[in-house]
């Protein structure tokens, strides 16, 4: 039994090549966009989703804090706001453990992506105001808009945002080459009712995107920080 509920389950747009046989599409997806205000673009991030709560640090499963080696950073650091947190959840992607993407630029490990209060999600506005207030980044924004084109257009532009790679340089760690963003999130830019999240809340993920394997948790390594690679963190590997 859990100890506080997890995160839900994103559902892919029918578009979104990357799905796997357990992952869930919403195919009137454009229904629930179509009737949303403000929504917002930020980029998928490769790693591990993590919350902080009064009640401690969890990965996916919420049954128990999360006791992993590659969550002992955010581990130290929640110890230092636990008792600021109150009620909120703060809902991030940890990068400190490289998985099947590496980045290049990235000065901190936690990114947070979602800020959960008592039944609702807050707003994208809210969730970058607390996050600020715990001296924590959020995941790049890449786009806010509010006028939707036509359902075509909508998906195009999707696809060609997704072309670009991470705003934190992203490397395949099997070729070691630079590779596109792993997918992106579309969200609500307003706070939504917890019991609303799948029509709120949707993604692209590209194709082939998983590298590892079931031997992943044996050979894990630490992502290395800018600062520590002593240069921009651009690589020229063409």
């Amino acid at each position: 039994m859990s100890i506080s509920m997890k995160y839900g389950r994103t559902y892919h747009y029918p578009f979104s090549p990357g799905t796997t046989s357990d992952d869930r599409i919403s195919h009137d997806y454009w229904t629930a966009i179509s009737a949303i205000g403000n929504l917002v673009h930020t980029e998928k991030l490769d790693g591990e989703n993590n919350c902080l709560s009064k009640l401690g640090v969890f990965a996916r499963s919420h049954a128990a804090p999360t006791i992993s080696a590659w969550s002992q950073k955010i581990r130290e650091y929640w110890q230092s706001v636990k008792n600021d947190l109150g009620d909120l959840e703060i809902f991030g992607e940890n990068l400190y453990a490289i998985h099947s993407i590496e980045y290049r630029r990235i000065e901190d490990y936690f990114f947070v992506f979602g800020i959960r209060l008592h039944d609702r999600w807050l707003s994208w506005e809210e969730t970058k105001f607390y996050a600020g207030t715990l001296d924590l980044p959020t995941v790049p924004e890449i786009q806010l808009f509010s006028m939707l084109a036509d359902r075509k257009s909508f998906e195009a532009g999707v696809l060609d945002l997704v072309k670009a790679e991470s705003a934190f340089g992203s490397v395949d760690t099997v070729t070691g080459k630079v590779c596109s963003m792993e997918g992106i999130v579309t969200r609500n830019a307003s706070d939504y009712a917890i019991a609303d999240f799948s029509k709120n809340v949707f993604k692209y993920v590209r194709k082939g995107h998983v590298k590892t394997d079931v031997h992943w948790i044996r050979n894990w390594k630490r992502a290395k920080l800018k600062w520590e690679r002593g240069d921009s963190g651009y690589v020229d590997l063409s």
